[in-house]
Parts: structure tokens; C-alpha cells; sequence
């Protein structure tokens, strides 16, 4: 069976690889990805990566495995912010506060969908007015759920996080591994 992930993330291969994974093939999904009115973060989060693995075209037999993140601050979803002035808006947000990472992921073979979310807690510190120009001028924030890397330099900005560290990059392992397993994926490197 051939493992084709439908994401364009550097990161999902990264932790992938993690697994000792390696695609078989990607295939990113061009799908619209504007929440919806009065959508809920969790339920904006699963239906993205849902929509993702059912637009991936794929043989019988293959497995699809596509996954969606978000930041969340109550009930409004920051996505990626379109430039440097919606980043700086973001880190102002998060500054000094509580907020939500979400990560849904998806996998599908012969019309078989199997999911899971998971949704993770994170604080930052307060952060100063230089802290984020420095921050947005690295341009570490395009492409980034909430305009920002835990995984890169805003690790210095994260005082704590309650949940799946994987999950709050892109993809949670523990829950991908179980759903690869389910449909009777190899994945070695890990206890069953």
C-alpha cells in the first residue's frame, strides 16, 4: 500500500520521518480553506482536514493521510496571517495569554475515513514591542498557524504547553502512529 500525504508542510515529513516514514508520494489538496461564518475552531479544524483528504486523488489500496492546524484564541481562529501587519496582530493577541492549537488529521483508503483532533494548550509570555518586530522581520511566521513556529525561535517566547508538542507543529504522532496502524500500516520505531 502506498503512503501519500496530501500536504505540502516541510514539517509533516519532518515528524514523519520521526516514524521512520516516508511518503510514498505528496499531494497537496487545493481546497478553499476560509472558515465559515460562527465556525468553531475544533469543528473549523476537522472539517479542513476532512475536505483535504477527500480531494486527494488516489489508486485503491493507497492510504491518504492529510492534516489541518489552527491557533485558536477563544472562538476566533488565527490562520496564517496573509502579511506582516496580520503577524504582528497575532503575537499582540497571543502575547501573555492563553490560547489553543488544534490539529486534526485525516486519513482515507478505499473510501474508509478515520480521524482524530487534538487540541493542545499554550501560553506565552508577554511579549515586548521589539520582541515581536524582531520576531516578524525573521519571517518565521509565513505559512504559520497563528504567525508563529513553536519549533523555531517563538520556543523562547512559550512559557508552557499542555498537550501534544508534535500536535501544536502539525501533526500529532501518537494519534497519526494509531491511525496508520488501524489500517494496518507498518510503523516501525515505535511499540504497538
Amino acid at each position: 500500500m502506498r503512503l501519500i500525504l496530501g500536504s505540502g508542510s516541510p514539517r509533516r515529513r519532518e515528524l514523519l520521518s520521526q516514524l521512520d516514514i516516508v511518503p510514498d508520494a505528496i499531494l497537496p489538496p487545493d481546497i478553499d480553506e476560509d472558515p465559515r461564518a460562527g465556525e468553531l475552531p475544533r469543528v473549523y479544524c476537522h472539517r479542513i482536514a476532512t475536505e483535504k483528504v477527500a480531494a486527494v486523488a488516489a489508486e485503491p489500496g493507497d492510504l491518504v493521510l492529510c492534516a489541518d492546524t489552527t491557533v485558536a484564541v477563544g472562538r476566533r481562529i488565527l490562520g496564517k496571517p496573509a502579511d506582516a501587519d496580520e503577524a504582528r496582530a497575532f503575537l499582540r493577541l497571543l502575547s501573555g495569554r492563553r490560547h489553543k492549537a488544534i490539529t486534526a488529521v485525516a486519513l482515507r483508503r478505499d473510501g474508509v475515513v478515520r480521524d482524530r483532533v487534538v487540541a493542545s494548550q499554550i501560553r506565552m509570555k508577554r511579549l515586548s514591542g521589539a520582541e515581536i518586530e524582531a520576531y516578524v522581520a525573521s519571517g518565521e511566521w509565513q505559512g504559520k498557524a497563528g504567525g508563529y513556529a513553536i519549533q523555531g525561535r517563538a520556543a523562547a517566547f512559550v512559557a508552557w504547553i499542555e498537550g501534544s508538542f508534535t500536535g501544536i507543529v502539525g501533526l500529532p504522532l501518537a494519534e497519526t502512529a494509531g491511525l496508520l496502524r488501524s489500517f494496518g500500516y507498518p510503523v516501525t520505531g515505535v511499540s504497538a
